[in-house]
């Protein structure tokens, strides 16, 4: 900060410069330090110290944000924070609780008129003698009080220590406060707008992963591996050298990484909580182990009739019984490994599933029915996952729906690239993704990284309940192998690797036992 004695610009009246001054502040902190600047140089003071209103449900109080002084070099002597202020009668008497009530401005003169508080508040500042106190109110654009600006010992234009502080100059101070409590006002304003998107930012999030317990934290967990891998962008002078961002930029990465997967919210629950194959409001394995019990009951009676009717052949009976039900557990047993699907499912064991449903049982109305419907047989030989191809195609329609709800919004300029980013994760490099088939060179950096952190985050997810969360170097096998496929950015998978991104990002979200890589060589 600027020393507070400089001389003022010769060719700007006091009001413009310091309007000048406070304009340029796009901080608080630098804001504040430029308001006490300008009013201890108006006001000719030795110190100040500025109050800012703060309230939360039925409390008020005043916050001491920040106080500056001369030194004995003239350097400023500046604190950065101090003592709460609480706006209630206990407090009354306290100038500054005084001038926030009613709103006017207050002149105090004599030492003996000034509370402990203030001058204790005051001794850092290098206030040897306080022989007068002058505080103003700033207002914002409603007329209500938003701070309060206490200057000490003020001796405008020469006056001397303790005697009125002259019209004009009372005035002007007037004017700097209210301007002043305009422009704190705007930047209070914005950050708390900035405080409220980002909290209903992560509410969403958070609705979402509450929404289905298989991708609990997966809102949470992507944002931290698109920040850690964006920063190894940053910092890479090779292939990155040009990207970079800013702190806007950020802001803005860090939004589209916490909506990514909004259009979450209108996927029916039916398909977003599909844990196995035959699941659908409740698991339909249980259905078909049922049936299998009637099967075996069946092959138990027919048993006893048979050795009842030829005593004789009852060894023959029992092997035949003893074989029939063996056959039934292991086909039920086949059936439920399956139903909870995987990364694969072999040809042959689709056969199987096939040969199984052709076997009848007798309903309780006495019809006969395949031991699997058609739909179960649908489920039970789905390839890869748990979904059926409409259901994938219902569930990937949640990027449609994100993009739709995101540039629905009326995103400010800074925030302008928020879809693109969140829409892409599920892009391929070879343009065969979805939704809308882009390409790696129609794709932006940003959007490159968050289709590697929702990967990642999902191969090595311990919510899956169709899969054992997988180790690093299963998730690693699978990732090269997206990467020889054009699926996921190669540069960037490089880098995934060099920056040691999968390291960082598994100390902290992973269980011990699937930490099993130390060199990602082999995974190049």
């Amino acid at each position: 900060m600027n020393k507070l004695q400089r001389v003022p610009d010769p060719h700007l009246p006091p009001l413009l410069r310091v309007a000048r001054q406070i304009n340029e502040q796009r901080d608080l902190a630098p804001l504040i330090e430029a308001v006490l600047e300008e009013a201890q140089v108006l006001a000719g003071a030795e110190a100040g110290v500025l109050w800012l209103y703060r309230e939360e449900g039925d409390a008020e109080w005043l916050d001491c944000a920040r106080h500056c002084s001369n030194g004995p070099d003239g350097a400023p002597v500046c604190a950065l924070e101090g003592p709460r202020l609480p706006l209630d009668d206990e407090h009354a008497d306290r100038p500054a609780v005084r001038v926030a009530r009613s709103g006017q401005p207050l002149h105090l003169t004599g030492a003996d008129r000034f509370h402990a508080q203030d001058r204790a508040l005051l001794v850092p500042l290098l206030v040897r003698q306080v022989d007068s106190l002058l505080l103003v109110p700033m207002r914002n654009h409603e007329g209500v009080v938003v701070g309060v600006l206490q200057l000490v010992n003020p001796h405008p234009d020469g006056v001397p220590h303790g005697d009125a502080v002259p019209a004009p100059a009372l005035a002007l101070l007037e004017a700097l406060a209210g301007y002043a409590g305009i422009a704190l006002n705007n930047l209070l304003l914005v950050q708390e707008l900035k405080d409220l998107l980002d909290a209903f930012v992560k509410v969403i999030a958070r609705a979402i992963d509450a929404k289905s317990s298989h991708t609990s934290a997966h809102c949470e967990r992507v944002p931290l591996l698109t920040e850690l891998l964006a920063r190894a962008a940053c910092d890479d002078q090779t292939r990155f050298a040009d990207f970079e961002l800013d702190e806007d930029g950020w802001y803005e990465l860090s939004v589209a990484a916490w909506l990514h997967d909004c259009g979450k919210l209108a996927t029916p629950d039916s398909v977003l909580d599909k844990s196995t194959k035959l699941h659908s409001l409740h698991d339909r394995i249980e259905m078909v182990a049922a049936r299998f019990a009637v099967l075996r009951s069946e092959a138990e009676r027919r048993y006893e009739r048979e050795a009842l009717t030829e005593p004789a052949r009852e060894p023959e009976f029992r092997e035949r019984m003893e074989e029939a039900v063996q056959t039934l557990s292991d086909d039920l047993t086949f059936l439920e490994r399956i139903n909870k699907g995987g990364e694969s499912m072999a040809p042959e064991d689709q056969a199987r599933v096939r040969r199984i449903a052709e076997t009848v049982w007798i309903d309780a109305h006495g019809q006969r029915r395949p031991l699997l419907s058609e739909d179960e047989v649908n489920n039970l030989c789905i390839p890869r996952g748990t979904l059926t191809e409409e259901e994938r195609r219902i569930i990937n329609g949640h990027m449609d729906i994100t993009l739709e709800m995101l540039e629905s919004l009326p995103f400010p300029r800074k925030l302008r690239r928020v879809p693109e980013y969140a829409g892409g994760h599920h892009e391929r490099m070879d343009g065969r993704g979805f939704p809308r088939g882009l390409t790696r060179e129609q794709m932006s950096v940003p959007a490159r990284i968050m289709a590697i952190a929702d990967v990642f985050e999902a191969l090595t997810s311990r919510e899956r309940p169709y899969k054992e969360p997988l180790k690093l170097s299963e998730a690693l096998g699978i990732m090269q192998r997206m990467r020889d496929n054009q699926h996921l950015d190669p540069d960037l998978y490089r880098l995934f690797l060099d920056a040691g991104v999968w390291r960082d990002y598994a100390r902290t979200a992973l269980d011990p036992e699937q930490l099993d890589v130390d060199d990602p060589s082999p995974y190049y």
